[in-house]
């Protein structure tokens, strides 16, 4: 197995490579493009390689335009995973502020027109990834938490690791999202003044959707469709599903939803996690 690790500078790539590590990946950092097919030839006649992560960045230049055709190569003689790091630009501004690090554009330009000159010359990579991550709302342990949970082996009958993610359909569809469910046709706590401020965890704003007699029609048909779908999953070697609930601003309806389905499938016997992007 091969895992390409790519992506923005300063989106956690270095903290994704240590992830990997830590799961006995064999781990390489900044390995130049044209040795990726040797590289992986070696991979499969050594044991200790058989897992291998290695990061692949802008600071290889224009060598970088090669990847897609590379990757392509790769996929033939052993398994590959592209993952590509990304985060808004608020947040890698901020991120270059706390490290005083120059952009490895230089330290001539804004940080953020570097950003967006990475972000074109990026996108033909980012076109061809597996996983695009979004990291923007992860710190350095949230991450590789993130990451370990996905890659972590564990024998199981059960064991694809379910991802259930609320959003806001105002601020973008999660760009890992394998299954969507819009929510917004339930009733909206947002017009209630007192629900206003708080979010589809707090007590008071679950009892509310629940009260309508659609909400828990949903979540059992949803969940049993789910329950009934993921065997076909692990059937097919899925190893994680990501399944997101949208609502208007990701605030009330779709965290509430989220955190219910979660409960069902966990009751079900699944590995479930709960991430809440937009609250």
């Amino acid at each position: 197995e091969l895992v390409i690790i790519t992506g923005l500078s300063g989106s956690g790539k270095a903290s994704a490579l240590k992830a990997f590590e830590d799961l006995g990946y064999y781990c390489v950092d900044n390995l130049p493009v044209d040795l990726i097919p040797r590289f992986a030839e070696l991979a499969l006649q050594s044991l200790e390689t058989r897992r291998t992560a290695l990061v692949v960045d802008i600071r290889e230049g224009s060598k970088l335009e090669k990847l897609p055709a590379i990757v392509k190569s790769v996929r033939r003689m052993i398994p590959t995973m592209v993952i590509y790091l990304e985060a808004t630009d608020a947040s890698l501004i901020r991120r270059y502020s706390e490290t005083r690090r120059p952009h490895p554009f230089g330290a001539d330009s804004p940080v953020r027109s570097s950003l967006g000159a990475e972000r074109r010359r990026l996108k033909p990579i980012r076109a061809i990834a597996d996983w695009v991550v979004d990291t923007s709302k992860f710190n350095v342990h949230e991450l590789r938490a993130h990451l370990t949970e996905r890659f972590q082996k564990e024998p199981s009958d059960k064991n694809i690791l379910v991802s259930c993610v609320s959003f806001g359909f105002k601020h973008g569809v999660p760009e890992d999202a394998d299954l969507v469910f819009d929510v917004r046709f339930l009733p909206n706590p947002h017009f209630v003044p007192e629900f206003r401020p708080l979010t589809g965890r707090d007590p008071r704003v679950a009892k509310y959707i629940r009260s309508f007699p659609q909400t828990q029609e949903f979540i059992d048909r949803i969940s049993e469709l789910l329950i009934y779908l993921l065997p076909h999953y692990v059937g097919e070697g899925k190893s994680y599903l990501t399944i997101s609930f949208g609502c208007t601003g990701g605030q009330h309806r779709s965290v509430m939803i989220a955190e219910d389905v979660s409960k069902h499938l966990r009751k079900a016997g699944y590995r479930v996690k709960v991430m809440h992007r937009d609250s």
